[in-house]
């Protein structure tokens, strides 16, 4: 029976830190010369701050709200609801809320953009949507990729500690910062760039989320890799340290070919912590297994001479055994 290294991550997240500032200085190049590249690429971006538009609207304007944005009034909602909202001074609240985190929104603009530019790069078929910030009642729908545009709900990015999130677990809370949001529209997008495998193994299942992960390693690059899976720097850090032992019980316990639908919760759905039944499971991240699934597919796509658009097309039995992963000890 093998144990986690949690003692020794320490040692190793120093080890990880030297081999991480040998590789930065040697990609840096290539990855200043790529990404100065992609900051060419012409996007007319104009991000509609809808949200402003309905909380600083009174009744009177409702007529003209819905014939320039009949999407967000549907004809089963009466009128006298928006009404009612209009007048509600939580509303009025939550428009303070919001002009206080978003006072400046240059920055977001510029990190929506740039996402969009990696995304016209990587996919030049895609056709720029059109942006809009919202509000939501469901804390879930973040971002929401609709025909052409992006709905992005801002309420949703107050901070990790604002007094709206009362009462939401920690492992969601975590990533309710205005830094996520190119990563949540980079999720967003990577899924529907993916269909999901016939295979219902939980190997498969992995290198889905793997595929995933994969796409938004080249939205956002330059978020970081806590940010990318929506883990703390702690998590990230014990997801690291802990690689080789995670992959060593999935082998142990014949996980890999399980068709076993349990294995979704205790491994790849978003969860405070991952299930292994063991002493440290609060330790460990949740959805861990997206976490092993991207690293077989990072080892696919340097070990192996393929494209981007090949590698959507490619089996998860494909990239596995092409893969050659190997998590260092």
């Amino acid at each position: 029976m093998f144990r986690f290294n949690t003692i020794k991550m320490e040692i190793a997240m120093k080890k990880i830190y030297v081999v991480c500032i040998l590789l930065v200085m040697i990609g840096c190049a290539n990855e200043n010369s790529l990404e100065k590249e992609i900051n060419t690429i012409p996007i007319d971006l104009n991000v509609v701050r809808f949200d402003q538009i309905f909380l600083n609207a009174t009744p009177s304007d409702l007529p003209k709200l819905k014939e320039v944005y009949p999407l967000f009034f549907p004809s089963s909602i009466p009128d006298s609801t928006w009404v009612y909202t209009m007048r509600d001074p939580l509303q009025k609240e939550l428009k303070q809320e919001i002009d206080i985190v978003f006072s400046d929104f240059t920055t977001v603009q510029k990190d929506i953009k740039s996402v969009l530019q990696h995304i016209k790069f990587y996919f030049p078929e895609y056709t720029i949507p059109k942006v809009y910030t919202v509000t939501t009642e469901d804390y879930r729908k973040k971002v929401i990729l609709y025909e052409d545009m992006i709905l992005i709900a801002l309420n949703t990015y107050l901070g990790t500690d604002h007094k709206y999130y009362e009462g939401i677990q920690n492992y969601i809370v975590q990533n309710f910062k205005k830094e996520m949001i190119p990563v949540d529209i980079a999720t967003e997008f990577a899924l529907t760039q993916l269909r999901p495998s016939r295979d219902r193994s939980f190997l498969s299942k992995m290198i889905f989320h793997g595929k995933e992960q994969y796409i938004k390693s080249l939205l956002v690059p330059n978020a970081s890799a806590a940010m990318q899976f929506g883990y703390t720097e702690r998590q990230i850090e014990w997801a690291a340290a802990n690689e080789a032992q995670i992959w060593t019980y999935f082998i142990e316990k014949e996980l890999l070919y399980s068709t076993d639908n349990k294995l979704d919760a205790r491994f790849l759905s978003l969860a405070p912590f991952s299930k292994f039944y063991l002493e440290l499971d609060a330790e460990s991240p949740g959805g861990i297994g997206r976490y092993i699934g991207y690293q077989i597919v990072d080892a696919y796509m340097k070990n192996n001479d393929v494209y981007l658009q090949e590698l959507l097309e490619k089996t998860p039995e494909e990239i596995f055994n092409n893969s050659k992963y190997k998590p260092k000890k």
